[in-house]
């Protein structure tokens, strides 16, 4: 699903967004693109972009450019690339999750935005609401936190004999309130014991997993995708495996 999204979608709302801004400029100009991510490229998600771009008729570099920018998990560095994107003039800024999309918005009023990976844009104050977001942002929310409870229940089935479970979430991600709800609520139909971790910082993580080993935590579930998880994911596949407990 997510793939198709990316396929199909994004490229369709990239490129109705340039139109618009297009109808006002020369005819012989080339659309740009800026993209902005907060950490390493990721191959798939990049040759998602063009084959969709492709398929409505744009070859990058050929009838279209895009200026790829990613901070290589260092976010000091956003702010200064989103500048550089705004000083190119490009007519488009995609961003990849709520850090970029933040700086974005702080670096230009006036060039459109359109976000992605973004779990839940009006809680992060980037539109006034998702029928009607207002100013220069659009996109994608990927706020689901029934989907939160539903893992919780495949990993019941995975494990017949879960009785005690950590679940490691970021308090200051907002969504992660109502994911965890959702989990909550899964766990007591499921008499399943929850041990919460507030995970606020990659430096948290070998310690978030000491504390469910202690607890005697037979599974971790994580909610709510943020920097903290999606920059770190080979170290927590390493501390799982170390810990010898199963994560979802």
């Amino acid at each position: 699903m997510k793939a198709k999204i990316l396929v199909y979608a994004l490229p369709a709302l990239i490129l109705t967004t340039i139109q618009l801004v297009d109808a006002q400029q020369p005819p012989t100009k080339i659309p740009r693109i800026g993209y902005l991510m907060g950490r390493s490229p990721d191959p798939v998600r990049s040759e998602a972009l063009r084959q969709g771009l492709r398929e409505l008729g744009y070859v990058e570099g050929k009838t279209i450019v895009i200026e790829w920018r990613s901070a290589e998990g260092k976010p000091d560095r956003l702010p200064a690339l989103a500048a550089e994107l705004v000083g190119l003039k490009v007519d488009v800024i995609v961003t990849a999750g709520p850090l970029p999309t933040r700086v974005t918005k702080d670096a230009t009023s006036t060039i459109p935005i359109v976000m992605t990976q973004v779990n839940d844009p009006v809680g992060n104050g980037f539109v006034a609401s998702l029928a009607r977001p207002g100013g220069n942002i659009t996109g994608f929310s990927t706020l689901a936190p029934e989907i939160s409870g539903k893992q919780f229940e495949l990993l019941k089935e995975i494990i017949p004999k879960l009785s005690r479970a950590a679940v490691f979430g970021t308090s200051t991600q907002p969504g992660n309130s109502q994911a965890l709800k959702e989990v909550e609520l899964a766990a007591t139909a499921l008499a399943v014991k929850l041990q919460y971790v507030d995970v606020l910082s990659p430096e948290d993580i070998e310690s978030a997993f000491r504390a469910a080993v202690k607890e005697r935590a037979h599974a971790v579930l994580m909610i709510v995708a943020s920097s903290v998880v999606g920059d770190h994911r080979q170290k927590i596949v390493d501390l799982a495996v170390k810990s010898r407990l199963q994560v979802i």
